[in-house]
């Protein structure tokens, strides 16, 4: 039984953790930096620690300030959130060698999809489709070459350890390659301290699909239907959905199962999301990555499933069974979520910290606001610039987007720029509109709003 639990994060997400500890009448702990003293998650857990400095070294990645943290409040598990050390194998360890619940997947499951090319082994032997390419590090660019010839340009390196685009790169012909395979090894190298790379094809224009899972430690594995995360800049997400405009019934099913399969092949136990590529040219999937924690996006498979994620993921640290069987997940409506930056989109999304005046958040049928951010709380420039996910749930796609438009126009966050103006355009697209988009889709838009096309 766990009866307290210390939140190992910050903003929105420490927020929502704390939130769901008082609904399960367990205690919680909030750590801070000096620079997060004013924050939200501070105020409302049951107890708050200072753990150092601004920079995330000093503080949130600081793991002996967390677990002294954890000790002296006498807590019994530690929630890592989503970002810091969410997915590091050795913090989970150092819990675990401590007497402390980590709430997330056992480090053996952590180091078995953390290391992508592992993950492709791993789903090669399950039988879940990978795209074509290597299955172990590439010990040289005249390696990395004979590859790409054999499976045909363009292709993709990328970092072992990779994540959020780092190194990453694509290529079209050798003489890129052979620049890109440095390049990739040192950016991987000075991001996740492991410079293996790897090869795959790549495929140009294709939708991302990801399906959340749930396990528990007694091997039920279930999945919870899909989430569309298509729309990015940079290989960072900005606007998704549940269900996909391209997934079908069939389609929904074939991928639960390959994600069952997934998590099942390595005994995980926790929630999850396997992500996926899909060709739409040809309609295959393959899968590309598992995020082992909680995703930014969870909020539109709560809203669609009406199941709370956060309660489940810690009442699976607690050694419950899943509260639920396959055949009991319905897929109810559609539901939306916008992650509301502080940037500038007319200055390259520039970061924008710095106070808040005055705020108003949207309200009405189906609109739900995830935020740690008040008027009068100044966002510090030492983090994401995540400062709000607006969630939307209603009966169908168009009457989400009726509804996102009629909220972007309330909301007020003054008088920092954010992302809003950006969503606004966005949900008058019309390709948007009809669920027409890829990848490169804010490429295009980029380019239509410079005039160029």
């Amino acid at each position: 039984m766990i009866s307290k639990i210390l939140i190992a994060n910050r903003g929105e997400i420490a927020l929502r953790i704390i939130r769901a500890c008082h609904e399960l009448n367990i205690r919680s702990v909030a750590v801070y930096s000096e620079a997060d003293k004013d924050s939200l998650h501070v105020k409302l857990a049951d107890e708050a620690v200072c753990i150092g400095g601004a920079r995330s070294a000093d503080s949130y990645l600081n793991i002996n300030a967390i677990i002294s943290a954890a000790e002296i409040t006498d807590s019994d598990a530690i929630h890592p959130g989503y970002g810091f050390l969410a997915e590091n194998a050795h913090f989970a360890e150092v819990c675990e060698s401590c007497g402390i619940k980590f709430i997330g997947p056992s480090p053996d499951n952590m180091r078995a999809m953390g290391d992508k090319i592992a993950a492709r082994k791993i789903m090669k032997q399950s039988k879940v489709p990978v795209i074509e390419g290597t299955v172990e590090p590439i010990p040289s660019h005249e390696e990395a070459i004979r590859i790409a010839q054999k499976v045909g340009y363009p292709v993709i390196i990328k970092a072992a350890a990779g994540g959020g685009g780092r190194g990453m790169r694509v290529c079209h012909s050798d003489v890129r390659l052979a620049s890109a395979y440095v390049t990739a090894q040192a950016e991987a190298a000075s991001c996740f301290g492991n410079s293996d790379v790897y090869i795959e094809k790549y495929i140009e224009a294709p939708r991302h699909i990801e399906i959340q899972i749930a396990a528990d430690e007694h091997g039920n594995v279930i999945h919870l239907g899909e989430r569309d995360c298509t729309i990015q800049r940079r290989h960072q997400k900005l606007v998704e959905e549940s269900p996909s405009p391209v997934v079908d019934d069939e389609l929904r099913k074939k991928l639960g199962q390959y994600a069952v399969k997934a998590a099942k092949a390595i005994k995980y136990a926790s929630v999850g999301t396997i992500e996926f590529l899909m060709d739409m040219k040809t309609g295959e999937v393959y899968f590309i990555e598992m995020n082992t924690r909680i995703q930014v996006e969870h909020p539109v498979t709560e809203m669609v499933t009406g199941i709370d994620l956060i309660k489940l993921q810690i009442l699976i640290a607690m050694g419950e069974k899943l509260p639920y069987k396959q055949e009991d997940i319905v897929i109810k409506g559609h539901a939306f979520e916008l992650r509301v930056n502080a940037e500038d989109p007319s200055n390259n999304f520039m970061p924008q910290p710095g106070k808040i005046n005055q705020i108003h958040f949207p309200g009405g049928y189906g609109v739900r606001i995830d935020s740690h951010i008040y008027s009068g709380y100044s966002i510090p420039p030492y983090y994401d610039s995540l400062i709000a996910k607006m969630i939307v749930h209603n009966t169908s796609r168009d009457e989400c987007i009726s509804t996102i438009k009629r909220c972007l126009d309330e909301i007020v966050i003054d008088p920092l720029k954010t992302t809003i103006p950006f969503f606004r355009r966005i949900m008058d697209d019309a390709d948007f509109r009809k669920g027409e988009y890829d990848t490169s889709y804010l490429n295009k838009f980029f380019t239509v709003e410079r005039g160029e096309e």
